[in-house]
């Protein structure tokens, strides 16, 4: 019997950090002369660093200032990481869903200390079994392989699995992967969004859909 995969986008969905990223990349790149709405770099938030410059500079951009561009954001990033905060009920729900015999995997783009200050905030390493990281793949979300490799972490089948995020990029890379997708209201993206995108369900935080764990799709595998 292989494992039955929970698979958690970390930003906005197990830590309360959109507007965070979402400072710091405006910030970054009104630094760097590029004046690009709030509301448009909220939308972008959850993409890899290059797709997202590809999505809010276009991608015939100069590519050049690229790595000066996403070193800003890493250094106003990490002036907060001792404030990193969960998202209501978070680390109850890995543990739930540890003790109820999911293999829990973490998918995100953070490594190194931003990775190391998030697994701190969640405060819930004893539940986590793996962590599949974007910079593994040839291609971040919305493209499957993040979610494919967070499944091959494991040994995992998409079709036991669930996939669990707060970005239309999420919803897509699940939907993608053959993962049952479950959106949650935390990361500023609305209901309408991410069920346009393919979500199956929608939760207010994880704190929700731990309440109604036994009604959601991990209650159906």
């Amino acid at each position: 019997m292989s494992a039955r995969a929970a698979v958690f986008d970390v930003d906005g969905t197990l830590a309360d950090t959109t507007p965070l990223h979402t400072v710091c990349w405006w910030e970054a790149l009104r630094q760097a002369g590029h004046q690009v709405p709030m509301v448009s770099v909220l939308g972008a938030i959850g993409l890899g660093s290059s797709d997202l410059l590809d999505h809010l500079l276009g991608k015939d951009r100069d590519r050049d200032e690229d790595a000066s561009l996403s070193a800003a954001h890493k250094t106003l990033y990490a002036t907060w990481f001792e404030r990193l905060a969960p998202v209501q009920g978070a680390a109850d729900l890995l543990r739930r869903l540890h003790a109820d015999g999911w293999s829990v995997v973490l998918a995100t783009s953070a490594e190194g200390s931003e990775l190391e200050a998030l697994r701190a905030a969640i405060d819930a390493d004893d539940a986590i079994d793996a962590t599949a990281s974007s910079d593994d793949v040839e291609e971040g979300k919305p493209a499957p392989e993040p979610v494919e490799h967070a499944l091959d972490l494991v040994g995992a089948k998409a079709r036991d699995s669930v996939f669990v995020g707060d970005s239309v990029w999420d919803m897509r890379a699940a939907r993608r992967a053959g993962v049952v997708p479950l959106g949650v209201l935390s990361g500023g993206v609305s209901r309408a969004e991410l069920e346009k995108a393919g979500a199956e369900a929608v939760y207010a935080d994880t704190a929700e859909l731990l309440r109604e764990l036994n009604d959601s799709a991990f209650g159906r595998a």
